[in-house]
């Protein structure tokens, strides 16, 4: 039986400073979790480990993602995290400090009911 997805968030996050490619994936994430609400699970008493969480990350060198780490940070679900190449770098002339800029969807999905 397939899952089937009854929530997909997008968010925006960055780094200034450190280039640190997961800081900003992270904040990416949070922003997208920080727009949703789930009332569903107090509604029909479903259990949170029911629900499967797909996050994927777009930034411009993916392989410096740490997604273990990300998604030991999400709060409720089975979730995985995948880093695929997106977001933007953008230097500033001035000084050659680039900002680190990510994008990221996340969805869940639960068993497909009836």
């Amino acid at each position: 039986m397939s899952d089937q997805r009854f929530i997909i968030e997008m968010g925006m996050g960055n780094d200034q400073y450190g280039m640190d490619y997961t800081k900003a994936a992270a904040r990416a994430i949070e922003d997208a979790i920080r727009h949703s609400s789930i009332p569903l699970f107090d509604a029909t008493g479903l259990p949170h480990d029911q629900m499967r969480v797909q996050v994927t990350v777009g930034v411009a060198e993916p392989d410096k993602v740490d997604c273990t780490e990300l998604a030991k940070g999400l709060p409720r679900g089975r979730a995985t995290v995948t880093a695929v190449e997106g977001g933007l770098n953008v230097t500033n002339p001035d000084s050659g400090a680039t900002l680190v800029i990510a994008t990221a969807a996340v969805e869940a999905f639960l068993p497909r009911q009836g």
